[in-house]
């Protein structure tokens, strides 16, 4: 037990103090931002909006994550990062004080938009961030940290957010949140002041940027990568309705087999990066084995009504997400030292946010014309693909590698 211990610390060791910075930022940040797992039953049930509006505000929530990661890249690459996200934490904590008295539809729908877009400008920002204050070697652990303080405030958040409805109302959550974006802003101010804090990655400025778009392996990539996220958006959109609608799993059953997610992040996804990096696979080869395990998550659900596959299936959909999306940050990142970091970077998180435009209500769509089983062939097929077009990627980088 002592050398699992061991093993476990000695998987963070060599980060920055610079990245443990940014993980303390990201953790106020994230535990601070309780709106969201809350915000259907905030429409709902405090505003009566209908479900049909309520479709249409988060459609305005994907868009300004998508205009919003657009934005923060362009601006990334003309002011800086940290200039980027300095701004972007200080006015989100002020948007959602204001959004709290918006009540109307429209209000509402271009209010989120507004705040989503100046809240996801960061995200780019933070991973350009996150590769000038990581060495070359320790990138893809970094990253790894970064997620890990990520789902420690999407943890804390939901269980503190209850609280704060049921003794104060929702009204307590937009200054909650509010008020910890903002403090998360005074964080970085104090410790991250480009005075102060030290670059440890002096690759960054390259002669010549190329254009992402025009790299067309990376668009290649993207497109593989969103097809990923549109079938790991299931797990938290379709798959809670086939846990309670054919399972008959009550809330508290699927909020255990959702916090399962979490608790294998928290306690393996460290060591388990350490382990890949020392390993024979590429990065991009890492990627494609998480696809795999994501995709295999989907097929085990057609192969036995036995409820303990739901268990199985959420264990190795987690194993592709711990394996895939650092791998994946860490790709995206090495790729972008042939272009502008912030451009590639917000290209990237654009297509997360389109993954979340499309994949929940296609999910939905899929299941009410189609049902549940036809869902998850449709699901298992897109992992094959996207598992295709990451080995073109695969086999385009071994030639561009032998023609350097």
């Amino acid at each position: 037990m002592r050398k699992i211990l061991l093993q476990y610390i000695d998987s963070f060791s060599g980060l920055s103090k610079e990245v443990w910075w940014l993980a303390l930022i990201t953790l106020i940040n994230r535990a601070g931002a309780m709106v969201i797992p809350f915000l259907s039953l905030y429409l709902t049930d405090d505003l009566d909006f209908s479900l049909e509006q309520v479709g249409w505000i988060m459609t305005s929530y994907g868009l300004g994550s998508f205009t919003g990661a657009w934005l923060g890249g362009k601006l990334s690459d003309q002011i800086g990062y940290y200039k980027v996200i300095l701004t972007s934490l200080m006015l989100t904590g002020v948007s959602f004080l204001a959004i709290q008295y918006f009540s109307s539809f429209w209000s509402i729908c271009i209010g989120f938009f507004i705040l989503i877009a100046i809240a996801d400008m960061a995200r780019p920002a933070f991973f350009v961030a996150l590769s000038a204050y990581s060495k070359p070697e320790n990138k893809t652990r970094s990253l790894t940290f970064i997620r890990l303080a990520i789902n420690l405030g999407f943890s804390a958040g939901p269980a503190l957010g209850g609280l704060i409805i049921t003794s104060i109302g929702y009204n307590g959550l937009f200054w909650v949140d509010g008020i910890t974006c903002i403090i998360a802003g005074f964080v970085m101010i104090q410790t991250l002041n480009p005075k102060k804090a030290k670059e440890q990655d002096k690759e960054i400025v390259v002669k010549n940027p190329i254009k992402p778009y025009k790299d067309g392996i990376y668009i290649i990539f993207l497109i593989a990568l969103a097809l990923f996220g549109f079938i790991f958006v299931q797990y938290f959109s379709t798959l809670p309705l086939y846990y309670k609608e054919i399972h008959k799993l009550s809330e508290e059953k699927i909020g255990l087999l959702l916090a399962l997610n979490g608790a294998l992040i928290f306690f393996f996804e460290m060591p388990l990066i350490a382990y890949l990096e020392k390993s024979r696979f590429s990065k991009i080869g890492n990627v494609i084995n998480g696809f795999i395990y994501t995709g295999i998550s989907f097929a085990l659900l057609l192969v036995t009504p036995w409820a303990g596959i739901l268990v199985v299936g959420m264990i190795i959909a987690t194993l592709g997400e711990m394996v895939a999306f650092p791998f994946g940050n860490a790709f995206a990142l090495d790729r972008a030292k042939k272009g502008r970091q912030g451009a590639y970077m917000g290209l990237y998180s654009m297509s997360f946010s389109a993954a979340h435009i499309f994949g929940h209500n296609s999910g939905m769509q899929f299941i009410n014309q189609y049902g549940y089983n036809n869902t998850w062939i449709f699901m298992t097929c897109i992992a094959v693909l996207g598992t295709f077009l990451l080995y073109i990627v695969k086999q385009k980088i071994t030639k561009e590698k032998s023609t350097d």
